[in-house]
């Protein structure tokens, strides 16, 4: 895994503040939701993992450089 500088860490906190509405593309995890489930950022911890409550009902994050997700809509 590669692992995120400082810098990168911050941007990831700018990009993706609690309360965005983010949308799965991929993860790399067998438990992973289904790619199109959304879910709602909690916060991006120190190794850049985006953490988020999916509707699922799941709390997987996206791991910086193997999972991806898009926005939906920005939190305010």
């Amino acid at each position: 895994m590669n692992f995120p500088n400082r810098e990168t860490v911050e941007e990831l906190r700018r990009t993706y503040p609690e309360g965005t509405l983010v949308e799965l593309v991929r993860m790399n995890d067998d438990y992973a939701p289904p790619p199109g489930t959304r879910g709602t950022v909690l916060y991006v911890d120190d190794i850049g993992t985006v953490h988020v409550r999916w509707s699922t009902g799941s709390s997987l994050g996206i791991a910086y450089g193997e999972d991806e997700c898009k926005i939906v809509q920005k939190s305010k």
